[in-house]
């Protein structure tokens, strides 16, 4: 990363050319928040911005980075992003905007600029010397070693591993509390609604009090959602930095690695996918609960469909369980959603299979007008008739041999329900111990007329 000509209010300015000068970006970033007196997690945000702002125009001509402390009655860290040109489409702005206190795009006299800013901490005192300091802080990071790269890079990875830890551990503790709470309001309504059926003495204060209990269960309602979504977003940013740095360290431009550290980082690159999955699932969940989930209902292939699902789901099984999928000749094509289909047999097919130790899991089509019927059977371990009940309830498991091996949240079977209603359909679902599980998801069948069909791919099964 090569030093830029800075103008005199700058303090640092830096060339801009490959993807190695972005993640060093990053470093200098935290270094100068830090410099600043900023807390941890203000220095994350900056550092996280930084990184997604020059990713975004990396490629860009004449693409520079400057680092200001402007004069004015608003203190605050500059950071701008300046280019001459390229092929690239608008910036976006968004995942920024939503960790600094002020990001905007500016134009004229031929030169494009991101202005990206946020508050120092009430304690810096702009003296000569904390300039001086915040000035060898930016250009600490400037031109790097290789060793210091890797170990900056280990050092970012294993810090937001444990953010990411911490996080999931404070969600967990959070969810129980509200979850301790719905129980104790719906506690309260079962017992209120029994006095009023007793007695009819004190009619109008009783309703009156069963509204506002019923307005307290759902604004809990509505907190645990916010808090879902929220949490969504805030855990995104972490994990995005867990899986970009391990397939930085992956590429095939980085450093060799030996065959156990190339393991180790697939397995942190998975878990961070599978981590990554389950914040988009608590995310959708949460939007499906605020009627927010928008249904982009369109013509779907469902051969083509089926054929890519069940490419990715036989390679998430053992090899003594058979996944046996429709034949193509059997699929129409249907006006529906097809990344909510997806997501709902997905869910439902990586349950069979994760619960299935040997056997078959099935997944069968029929069209019973005005419906079509998805069927996934399977000959795992089934469900105890006591917790069929409880099977839809968000976060809760069956407790069986299998669990301690195919740990899980308890969302998929909630999550597959919820999208089943949201495409106007229901979901069924019946089960024998040792016998294995069956479950029915019925959607509204709009068949497309053929000469309107898209083609099926070469390729399909």
């Amino acid at each position: 990363m090569s030093l830029g000509a800075p103008e005199p209010a700058t303090l640092a300015a830096y060339d801009l050319t490959t993807p190695q000068d972005v993640f060093a970006l990053r470093r200098i970033g935290q270094s100068a928040a830090e410099a600043l007196g900023m807390d941890r997690q203000d220095q994350v945000r900056i550092a996280t911005a930084l990184s997604e702002l020059g990713r975004d125009r990396l490629g860009c001509e004449g693409l520079t980075v400057s680092f200001a402390l402007p004069p004015g009655p608003e203190r605050v860290l500059a950071v701008v992003f300046g280019w001459t040109g390229g092929a690239k489409s608008a910036p976006d702005l968004d995942p920024a905007s939503r960790l600094l206190h002020r990001v905007r795009h500016e134009t004229g006299g031929g030169r494009e600029r991101i202005v990206a800013e946020h508050p120092l901490p009430t304690s810096w005192v702009d003296t000569t010397d904390a300039r001086r300091g915040v000035v060898d802080a930016l250009r600490r990071h400037a031109s790097p070693t290789h060793a210091e790269d890797l170990r900056e890079q280990t050092r970012d990875l294993i810090t937001a591993l444990e953010e990411s830890r911490a996080q999931r551990e404070e969600m967990r503790r959070l969810n129980e509390e509200l979850e301790e709470t719905n129980r104790g309001v719906l506690a309260l309504y079962t017992e209120l609604s029994q006095e009023l059926e007793e007695t009819n003495s004190g009619v109008v204060a009783l309703h009156a009090e069963l509204e506002e209990k019923s307005a307290r269960l759902r604004e809990t309602s509505e907190a645990k959602t916010r808090f879902w979504r929220n949490i969504s977003h805030e855990l995104r940013t972490p994990v995005n930095a867990v899986v970009a740095l391990t397939r930085l360290l992956l590429a095939p431009g980085s450093a060799p690695l030996t065959d156990e550290q190339r393991r180790q980082l697939s397995l942190i690159d998975a878990s961070g996918q599978s981590l990554l999955s389950l914040v988009g699932d608590l995310l959708d969940v949460a939007k499906a609960e605020a009627g927010q989930l928008e249904i982009n209902a369109a013509p779907t292939d469902l051969r083509a469909l089926l054929a890519q699902l069940g490419a990715v789901m036989r390679n998430t099984g053992t090899s003594d369980v058979a996944l046996l999928m429709p034949e193509p000749s059997a699929l129409p094509v249907a006006v529906t959603d097809e990344a909510l289909l997806t997501r709902i047999l997905r869910n439902l097919l990586s349950n069979a299979l994760k619960f299935t130790e040997k056997g078959e899991v099935s997944l069968e089509f029929r069209v019973d007008a005005p419906w079509m019927v998805f069927t996934v059977t399977d000959t795992g371990v089934g469900i105890p008739e006591d917790e069929l009940s409880k099977v839809f309830e968000e976060f809760y498991q069956v407790r069986g041999p299998l669990q301690r091996t195919h740990r899980g949240t308890g969302l998929g079977l909630p999550y597959a329900r919820t999208l089943t209603e949201l495409l106007g359909g229901a979901l069924r679902l019946s089960s024998t111990p040792g016998a294995g599980t069956r479950v029915e998801v019925e959607l509204p069948f709009t068949p497309v007329p053929p000469t309107s069909a898209p083609a099926a791919p070469e390729n399909t099964p």
